[in-house]
């Protein structure tokens, strides 16, 4: 039957089954000494004199003279005493030894002088008959003495341990970062495991695989230690909540079979694990090691696992590049929730900081932490320009503008939009970013005003009288109509400033001016005119490309199919 009490050695010669619960520790938290270790220092002159002679570990030491300290014991105590509560007969000798044994400690230290002159032969022949070891202490060896050399092995083996662990984890965060990520770590785990390691599905399916294959039946026996054991969750002691189990460990024909369930799976749901087949029993540093691939597998396999790898993304690539409309894309990006859609984010880093190099875009690190201040994966970075898709959705994440502008990006937003408007959006973004480049600003946001004098105009009035206006512009020479338009918008923003309005489109003040004396001789109009800017401002809201869809009128039909495909 399975077992959740805490790990013991196990007889390879016979078959068990141990289970660990959640809170697996992920490096060694109880240290400890071989005896051996502390028999062979030469300092303390310690020797064994009954008791069986396997080298079992010494988790700390304690100094008692009580009758029965069993009641302060918790197992693998190396228990100093001067026989001061020793019974002075054979038979409570006997059960004093035996209590000691039965409460699991790990060895029985006698100090010789004052109390007695030797160890009683009655005490070690009762540690022989109780399988405790007993050590004789020297005169001149302090209590205190024995507990240094021991606390000071337990130090070095602690940190030796560390240093291994920090070895592996290492060559597996190498390993994770190659192409063949999952065959990588699995392949270093091997090794560090000298053991055939799998990865499993839910279901127990061997998906990739390394290190020597073991027979058949091993394999086999894997999938089913899984599916008794992890992908069965358990009742906990209090028969309420339900717990799943970590870890598995099962030894059968001289081979040690663990399998370890990959965290960060769905709740509920049954998680990946890694299948280890071994020669030898696990030891703790393996057991964290295995940890630390569980961790990093848990990544790799996890829907995002690296900034914009997702598999969703990668569909949604696939289907843009064989001709699928963005609509239908979308569904891939956006989860189906009630009032989802997307913020456009145009920036510009500033040129004056300072950076790691010139294109900020072949730097992971500065790509992952822009994502992060954007709430985003969805980025394209274009030397020292950014497009990003924010999506939005009811309580999700939202974008840290300031975060953004520590470095040194300076931002514009589009309102919220639907994914059928994102040319819009695109649109109030970048003239967003170019209204905070001209006013010094960190970002600006487009703003969408529901009550308006667009509000009092029908829609379809509004674009005919947009279109008549500008279609003297349609056949305008060098620099063309749409250059010329957007010299008339960013102006026009900037209430008539030539130097702003310069600053926001990257121009001379005096190209602008020229730009816009040849718009008023086009249009026959005098831009000074405060209602003339005011007819004009009003007009441009209204061009094709401008309002969502939920706004535009019907397509221009007829004589109006010039001026129709005057804007694309």
């Amino acid at each position: 039957m399975p077992s959740v009490d805490p790990p013991r050695p196990a007889d390879p010669a016979e078959d068990g089954l141990g289970i660990g619960l959640p809170d697996d520790p992920s490096v060694p938290s109880a240290p400890s000494v071989p005896l051996s270790v502390l028999l062979a220092d030469p300092t303390l002159g310690l020797r064994q004199i009954a008791g069986p002679r396997e080298d079992r570990p010494i988790s700390t030491t304690g100094v008692t003279e009580l009758e029965d300290p069993t009641p302060y014991l918790i197992g693998g105590e190396l228990l100093l005493t001067a026989g001061v509560p020793l019974p002075r007969t054979p038979e409570g000798i006997d059960a004093y030894a035996g209590r000691i044994a039965r409460a699991g400690a790990g060895a029985l230290g006698f100090g010789v002088v004052p109390v007695y002159d030797e160890v009683p032969t009655e005490l070690i022949e009762a540690c022989d008959r109780h399988r405790l070891p007993l050590l004789r202490v020297p005169d001149g060896t302090p209590f205190v003495a024995v507990s240094r050399a021991a606390y000071a092995a337990m130090t070095e083996s602690r940190f030796r341990d560390l240093r291994r662990i920090s070895r592996a984890q290492g060559a597996l965060v190498t390993a994770a970062v190659r192409v063949d990520a999952l065959r990588s770590v699995l392949t270093r785990l091997a090794t560090q495991l000298d053991a055939w390691t799998v990865l499993l599905d839910p279901a127990g399916n061997e998906l990739v695989a390394a290190g020597m294959r073991p027979d058949p039946a091993a394999p086999e026996r894997l999938r089913a230690l899984m599916a008794r054991t992890i992908a069965q969750p358990r009742e906990s002691g209090s028969g309420e909540d339900r717990v799943t189990p970590s870890t598995a460990t099962d030894h059968h024909g001289g081979l040690h079979l663990t399998v370890h369930a990959l965290p960060g799976g769905d709740a509920g749901g049954v998680p990946p694990a890694i299948g280890v087949v071994a020669g030898i029993a696990p030891t703790a540093v393996q057991h964290s090691v295995t940890a630390v691939a569980a961790v990093l597998l848990s990544l790799l396999t996890s829907p995002r696992h690296a900034l914009g790898g997702d598999s969703r993304s990668s569909a949604a690539l696939v289907r843009l590049m064989l001709g699928g409309s963005p609509r239908d894309v979308a569904s891939l990006l956006l989860p189906s929730t009630p009032g989802a859609g997307w913020v456009v984010v145009r920036g510009r880093l500033d040129r004056r900081q300072p950076g790691p190099g010139a294109d900020p875009g072949e730097d992971p690190v500065q790509l992952a932490a822009l994502g992060t201040a954007l709430a985003t994966s969805y980025l394209d970075l274009r030397g020292r320009d950014v497009y990003a898709l924010v999506p939005v959705t009811p309580g999700s994440p939202t974008a840290d503008p300031a975060a953004a502008n520590r470095l040194g990006w300076t931002l514009g937003f589009s309102a919220p939009s639907a994914t059928a408007d994102l040319a819009v959006a695109a649109n109030q973004a970048e003239r967003a970013l170019r209204h905070a480049l001209a006013a010094g600003a960190p970002s600006r946001r487009h703003q969408d005003r529901d009550l308006s004098v667009h509000s009092l105009v029908p829609a379809a009035d509004s674009t005919a009288l947009a279109r008549a206006r500008f279609a003297a512009l349609a056949d305008a020479p060098s620099p063309g109509y749409d250059v010329l338009l957007e010299t008339l918008r960013t102006w026009l923003a900037h209430h008539g400033s030539w130097d702003r309005a310069a600053t926001a489109l990257g121009l001379h003040r005096n190209t602008v001016r020229q730009r816009v004396a040849r718009i008023g001789d086009l249009l026959g109009l005098d831009l000074h005119d405060p209602d003339v800017r005011m007819e004009l401002w009003f007009a441009l809201h209204w061009l094709p490309g401008e309002r969502p869809s939920t706004e535009q009128a019907p397509p221009a039909t007829g004589s109006d199919s010039r001026q129709r495909n005057i804007h694309p």
